[in-house]
């Protein structure tokens, strides 16, 4: 699989910051200064858009909200100042989707996941799953400690100050519980004072 990329588009202050702490992401960074530049590269297929995410101010960018560009592939920023290591997760998570979505089907604990039809199966059964609970298994796959209610209220719900926490505990709590139903598998999200992992 080829780099993934981060197209800043008319945000220049933003991919500045990013681009003094690009030594430390797993992706590339690429900036435009108008929404017209980035169009005409989409355009001529000299980006590689099923591999990227673009970044935007919401306020200057409706022009981005085109048929061609798949609106799960952008993130519109329009509360500023931002908090930059919520801004990183958000883009790592949306990245980590990418790469299983190139990846179509893989494997997770005794489980194979096809993101397809967004089936969860075993050598005995197999499971419907909505696209949130695929989210939250793709994060929780990702990260090697238990995670907290609030990083999956910002990483996986893109944080909304409306969100209750017990709807994320809810999700958890449903997905868990079809794990067991289906699985008979009561450890495949694991529950701490820490938070949630798989």
């Amino acid at each position: 699989m080829t780099n993934q990329i981060v197209n800043i588009v008319e945000f220049s202050i933003l991919h500045d910051i990013l681009d003094e702490i690009k030594s430390i992401f797993s992706f590339k960074i690429s900036n435009f200064s108008n929404t017209q530049d980035f169009l005409n590269h989409e355009n001529n297929k000299d980006l590689d858009v099923s591999n990227s995410i673009i970044i935007s101010n919401k306020n200057s960018n409706h022009s981005l909200l085109s048929k061609t560009i798949n609106p799960k592939n952008l993130i519109l920023i329009e509360n500023i100042p931002i908090r930059i290591g919520p801004l990183i997760d958000k883009i790592n998570i949306l990245l980590i989707k990418k790469k299983y979505n190139f990846q179509s089907q893989f494997n997770i604990k005794n489980y194979i996941i096809n993101l397809n039809s967004k089936v969860i199966s075993n050598q005995l059964n197999s499971l419907k799953l909505t696209e949130r609970e695929i989210d939250i298994i793709l994060f929780l796959k990702e990260k090697e400690s238990p995670q907290s209610v609030n990083n999956l209220q910002n990483e996986v719900w893109n944080y909304s100050s409306t969100l209750e926490t017990h709807t994320v505990e809810t999700h958890i709590y449903r997905l868990r519980k079809k794990f067991k139903n289906c699985f008979n598998d009561e450890d495949f999200i694991s529950s701490s004072k820490e938070g949630y992992k798989i």
